[in-house]
């Protein structure tokens, strides 16, 4: 099934909302084995959309559509579907009652222009919204197929993933199951090149790689007649790909770095205590997102100034003179710093250049210092890296939390 997406919205056009809309759909449609060849974007203006239309129906058999949905004047979607379909709209009673239900749990009336939104293309299948006034619909006609969501993230992810999935996958007799490898420490194109012979030779399942955020995934996925096939399918792939990367592969599916690390510390029971001064707190946040870190983080504290740094963390003055903030000598004394003031087993610091002022010819913006102390022991590592000042606070946080997680399984 060739399938298109369309995101209806002037908004997104003038950049006043990023959408991450297509990103989830192009993801859930990939894990479901259904391709989608073309994505665009149009304003809300009915003769460009029905245009667009026009032309997505010439190259695709099912047009997703998110956006459009609302009260007003300009939100047209469903009109401009139904008009192309030459279908008339009709009322539909149960939508229009549950609109009135959600305007009284906010101590609302519904305005006159809400029932616009209880309106559907007649002989339509409507997709009740949870979380928001505007339902969406599925259209069908001569082997072609229309998908209509509202554009909030909130409303049309459960919508797709308790209506729409079901839907697509009604006259699927076989399941999709995936699997997802996640590694760090090593790009994309070298993860891709040491999978080749693998991908090569990939009929089912097969095998997809993709960079994001400092690391790399490599998905897995098999087709099956039941989850057990497929899991017999993917397991000895999803071995091979641990074996060649080894402690390069952190985790599998939805896990984090951070998690995968607050993991290890709570049930080793290994406390920690963190200061930053280039990431502020960011290394903090990640790991007590963690549900239970509670029993094992002691602190986290942001010492950005050189005074903090010595009243809190007992770096030396000297050592501030002589060879500055940046220095491996000050992320080696503020992490053992930091370790001493609550006697953990792990103490941590990041010092660094973010930018984008700042840096010079010995000290460059990027550069940053990531010292780590375990039972007494402190290694400090150099870094250099690249970006604007949110990425390379970012990565010097992803790296740290995983030079930690190196560290911790050479001692558990």
């Amino acid at each position: 099934m060739k399938t298109e997406i369309i995101t209806v919205g002037t908004e997104i056009l003038l950049g006043d909302i990023l959408n991450t809309n297509t990103h989830y759909l192009f993801r859930e449609l990939a894990s479901m084995g259904i391709n989608v060849y073309y994505q665009v974007t149009v304003g809300d203006n009915e003769q460009r959309l029905l245009n667009q239309l026009e032309e997505s129906f010439k190259r695709s058999d099912l047009i997703i559509l998110t956006g459009g949905l609302g009260p007003t004047e300009d939100d047209i979607t469903k009109e401009v579907c139904a008009k192309y379909f030459n279908m008339e709209m009709e009322f539909h009673e149960p939508s229009w009652n549950k609109i009135i239900e959600i305007h009284n749990k906010m101590n609302r009336k519904p305005t006159k222009n809400n029932r616009k939104q209880a309106y559907f293309p007649k002989n339509s299948i409507i997709l009740p919204n949870k979380y928001g006034t505007a339902p969406g619909c599925i259209m069908e006609k001569n082997n072609k197929v229309i998908i209509v969501m509202p554009g909030p993230p909130k409303e049309m992810k459960p919508m797709f993933e308790n209506y729409v999935k079901p839907y697509l996958l009604k006259d699927n007799k076989d399941i999709l199951k995936s699997k997802v490898l996640r590694i760090i420490g090593v790009g994309e194109s070298k993860v891709e090149s040491e999978l080749l012979d693998l991908i090569d030779k990939q009929t089912n399942p097969t095998i997809a790689t993709y960079a994001k955020d400092g690391e790399c995934t490599v998905r897995i996925t098999a087709k099956a007649k039941s989850e057990k096939e497929a899991e017999s399918l993917i397991s000895p792939i999803s071995k091979e790909i641990k074996s060649r990367f080894k402690e390069n592969v952190y985790g599998e599916d939805e896990t984090t770095l951070a998690e995968e690390v607050a993991k290890i510390l709570v049930e080793n029971n290994l406390t920690i205590a963190v200061a930053e001064s280039c990431t502020g707190g960011m290394v903090s946040s990640a790991l007590i997102n963690y549900p239970g870190i509670s029993s094992v983080f002691m602190e986290g504290c942001v010492t950005y100034s050189n005074e903090a740094k010595m009243m809190s963390l007992n770096v030396k003055k000297e050592t501030l003179n002589t060879v500055g903030a940046v220095s491996d000598k000050c992320a080696k004394e503020m992490a053992e710093g930091v370790a001493a003031r609550h006697n953990t087993n792990i103490g941590l610091s990041t010092t660094g250049i973010a930018g984008p002022e700042g840096g010079s010819i010995d000290k460059p913006v990027g550069l940053v210092y990531l010292g780590i102390t375990i039972n007494n022991k402190t290694i400090v590592k150099k870094y250099i890296f690249n970006g604007d000042r949110q990425q390379i606070r970012n990565r010097a946080c992803k790296t740290l939390l995983n030079d930690l997680r190196l560290e911790l399984l050479k001692i558990i």
